[in-house]
C-alpha cells in the first residue's frame, strides 16, 4: 500500500476515534445529567415540588421547547389534594388532568412503551396547549403495577430530535422513575389527610363525626346539657359544577368551609358530612343560640363572591338546618339519639331548601332555652 494511502487511512481512523470519543463523552454527560435529574424527582417532598422539577427542570435540562405532564384523575382526587395543600393549579399550566386518557391522543389506546415521532397537531394539540412550532414529540407512559397513570410529554422544534428510529430505553427508564415519584408524592399527600380528615377542605370527615357525635351525646347526658347540630348545605352546588366545572365546585366547597370555620368555637366539632354538606356540633348552647350562629355563618358565606381562576365572580349561599337534643340519663341507645338529632337537623335543612334556600330553619319543637 502506498504511504500516502496509509496516511490517509490513519487520519480517517483518528477522525473516527475522535468522533467516537466525543460521542462517548456526550453520552456520559447526558447520563450524568439524567441521573441527577432522576434523583431530584425522587427527592421531591410534595406534588408542587415534583411538578416543578418535571415541567421546568426537565425542559431546562434537556433543552426542550415543551414539557407537559398528563395525569389520569377521574375522581379529581389529585386535584383535591393539591387544592387542600393550597397549591394553585394555574401555577402549573404544564400539568394536565384528564378523566379519560383515550380522548387525549390516539397513542394512548395501546401505550406500553415511549412513542417517538413527528408532532401532529390533530393528535397532539391537547398534550401541548398553547405551544406552537413543534416538529417532533416523545410521549412517555407513566405506569405503576401495570396501571397507566398518565404520560410525560416532550416537544421539540427539531423534527429530528424525536424519531421513530431512535432507541427508547433511556426514556422508558425516565418514565419508570417519574411514575414512582408521582405515586410516592400522591400517597404521601393521601397519608397526611387520610383517616379522619377530608382532604379537600381539611375538615374532619364523616367517620370522625360519627365517633365525635357519640362522645358529645355521652358528655351532654352526664352533664345534663343539650347538644345542638347544624347541617349546612351549599346551595345549587350541582349548578356550580355544571356551569363552571368541577374545579370551581371544589374551590367553592373549600371556601365555604373556611368561612364557616371562622365562626365556630374551639369546643365545637365540624365535619364534611359528604358532597356539599357540612355538620357542626355545638355543645351546651340552645337551639336558638345555634340558629343565631347559623345566621352569622349564612351571612359570611354570601356576603363576598368567590373569584374563580377564570375571573368569574361566583355568588355562594348556604341553607342551614338546626336541631337540638337533650338525652335523658336513663337512655342507653346513644346511636339512636344521634340518628334522631341528625334526622331532625336534616328535616330543618330540607324545609330551608323548600322555602327558597339561603336561610336558617329550626327543627320543629326545638328547645330554645339555654342549656
Amino acid at each position: 500500500m502506498p504511504a500516502r494511502d496509509l496516511q490517509g487511512e490513519i487520519r480517517e481512523l483518528r477522525r473516527r476515534i475522535a468522533a467516537l470519543m466525543d460521542e462517548a463523552a456526550n453520552n456520559e454527560k447526558l447520563l450524568r445529567r439524567s441521573q441527577e435529574r432522576e434523583l431530584e424527582l425522587l427527592k421531591a417532598e410534595n406534588m408542587a415540588q415534583l411538578f416543578d422539577t418535571i415541567c421546568r427542570g426537565l425542559k431546562t435540562s434537556y433543552a426542550l421547547e415543551a414539557v407537559t405532564l398528563l395525569l389520569l384523575d377521574p375522581q379529581h382526587e389529585i386535584r383535591h389534594l393539591l387544592i387542600a395543600d393550597d397549591v394553585k393549579l394555574e401555577d402549573f399550566p404544564q400539568v394536565l388532568f384528564t378523566d379519560s386518557l383515550t380522548d387525549m391522543a390516539p397513542q394512548f389506546n395501546s401505550f406500553h412503551r415511549p412513542w417517538l415521532g413527528p408532532y401532529m397537531g390533530s393528535d397532539h394539540l391537547a398534550l401541548f396547549p398553547g405551544v406552537s412550532g413543534l416538529k417532533s414529540a416523545a410521549l412517555i407512559p407513566l405506569r405503576r403495577q401495570d396501571k397507566l397513570l398518565g404520560s410525560l410529554n416532550f416537544g421539540s422544534v427539531d423534527e429530528k430530535r424525536f424519531s421513530r428510529h431512535l432507541a427508547t430505553d433511556f426514556l422508558a427508564h425516565l418514565g419508570v422513575i417519574a411514575s414512582f415519584a408521582i405515586e410516592n408524592t400522591i400517597n404521601r399527600a393521601r397519608l397526611v389527610r387520610s383517616g379522619l380528615t377530608d382532604f379537600l377542605t381539611g375538615w374532619h370527615n364523616r367517620r370522625y363525626l360519627n365517633a365525635r357525635l357519640k362522645e358529645e351525646l355521652a358528655r351532654a347526658q352526664r352533664q345534663g346539657t343539650s347538644l345542638t347540630c347544624l347541617v349546612i348545605d351549599l346551595d345549587r352546588f350541582k349548578q356550580i359544577n355544571d356551569q363552571h366545572g368541577h374545579l370551581a365546585g371544589d374551590l367553592a366547597l373549600r371556601e365555604a368551609a373556611q368561612r364557616v370555620d371562622s365562626h365556630i368555637r374551639g369546643s365545637d366539632a365540624a365535619a364534611r358530612f359528604g358532597g356539599d354538606e357540612f355538620v357542626v356540633l355545638a355543645p351546651a348552647i340552645s337551639a336558638e343560640q345555634a340558629a343565631s350562629l347559623g345566621e352569622r355563618i349564612r351571612l359570611t358565606v354570601c356576603e363576598t363572591p368567590l373569584i374563580l381562576p377564570s375571573g368569574v365572580k361566583l355568588n355562594m349561599t348556604v341553607s342551614i338546618g338546626v336541631a337540638g337534643i337533650t338525652v335523658p340519663r336513663e337512655e342507653t341507645d346513644l346511636k339512636a339519639a344521634a340518628e334522631r338529632l341528625l334526622a331532625d337537623a336534616d328535616a330543618a335543612l330540607y324545609r330551608a331548601k323548600q322555602l327558597g334556600r339561603n336561610r336558617v330553619e329550626l327543627a320543629s319543637g326545638a328547645d330554645t332555652s339555654a342549656a
